[in-house]
């Protein structure tokens, strides 16, 4: 997103995030201590992995980074626009009436079940103008009925780097490969190794699970588990040589990148039956959506078809390409909230 907006001869862009490369023509704005602060939250595994873990010090984490937040408010008094990721982050702005894009993920809907949350949010959209800008579809009911009244609510999903459209896929037919990229959860996994079993186990077929470990999870002998995997890796190594992707998480998602990354990349999808995958995932046309152990073992079967599976793949990557596209048009998309944003405070 960063790398996108800064793209944009229209736009100066100051960021405020975890230490990392930046483009040149980026201004990087913590303090010393921020950037140190943010390097050891990313270094524990983020914000909501902390709090997971329910540990004393994790209800003292997103109070600190509120406060971190708050004086970065503070000191970029030339800014004329906030773009937010995530509603939290939104808690702590200033009263100085500057208009705000808030981008959305299934996850900040968990937020609003938190005592205190949706007034105070509506406290500090009030007497400016807000965007909303949830990645899904599916989000867009449920945030303006919370917050239609002090904002406006529209989707934006994010965009794909072109590397994604450009991977050709080699299947083996005789020993097919599928693929689950995630956080190892029990929520993010879901009926994965219940439902797995009696197809892996055994058989030519292969389950490769890769992800960060995040809750102690017992992995069956059959599962090959890689851990964690850059972009990089899998683009170059997994994509390629998949059969497609595999998720029945249970999670709040809003519009999984992974697997819009996937669908990119011309992998058919395997997924749960929730709205995160149904916004996503066309049933016999971009892959399948399942409900029960049944339905999930017939899909895998289905598409270990070659000419099924290709065709698929086929789809998914051409629907992503006209629905979704590029971060550049993503980008663009935002500028043009931006500039409704600066023309509503300017009138």
């Amino acid at each position: 997103m960063v790398d996108a907006l800064a793209r944009r001869s229209d736009i100066e862009l100051s960021v405020w995030s975890p230490p990392g490369p930046l483009p040149d023509n980026v201004r990087y704005v913590p303090t010393a201590a921020e950037e140190r602060t943010l390097s050891d939250l990313m270094a524990a595994g983020g914000i909501a992995h902390i709090m997971r873990s329910l540990r004393p010090s994790a209800l003292l984490a997103p109070l600190k980074l509120l406060r971190s937040l708050h004086a970065a408010y503070r000191r970029e008094t030339t800014a004329e626009l906030y773009h937010l990721n995530w509603l939290q982050t939104a808690l702590p702005l200033p009263r100085d009436g500057k208009p705000v894009l808030v981008t959305v993920l299934g996850t900040d809907l968990k937020l609003l079940k938190l005592p205190l949350i949706k007034p105070l949010l509506r406290r500090v959209m009030r007497d400016r103008k807000v965007a909303i800008c949830p990645n899904a579809e599916w989000m867009q009911p449920i945030l303006e009925r919370t917050f239609g009244d002090v904002a406006h609510v529209q989707p934006v999903p994010f965009g794909i780097d072109p590397v994604w459209y450009a991977i050709e896929r080699k299947l083996a037919p005789e020993q097919p490969v599928w693929l689950a990229v995630t956080r190892l959860t029990r929520d993010k996994l879901g009926p994965l190794l219940d439902w797995s079993e009696p197809l892996f186990n055994g058989q030519s077929r292969q389950l490769h699970l890769l992800g960060p470990m995040q809750e102690q999870i017992a992995l069956p002998s059959w599962v090959h588990y890689h851990g964690p995997a850059t972009p990089e890796q899998l683009a170059m190594d997994w994509f390629p040589k998949a059969h497609g992707l595999v998720t029945l998480s249970k999670h709040a998602e809003g519009r999984p990148q992974v697997m819009l990354e996937a669908m990119a990349a011309g992998l058919p999808i395997i997924a749960s039956d929730m709205p995160a995958h149904a916004g996503l995932v066309q049933p016999g046309n971009t892959g399948a959506l399942c409900r029960d152990p049944a339905s999930y073992s017939a899909s895998v079967e289905a598409l270990e078809d070659t000419s099924l599976n290709l065709q698929c793949g086929s789809n998914a990557c051409t629907w992503v390409k006209q629905t979704v596209g590029t971060w550049d048009d993503c980008a663009g998309r935002y500028l043009t909230i931006y500039n409704g944003l600066l023309s509503d405070s300017d009138a």
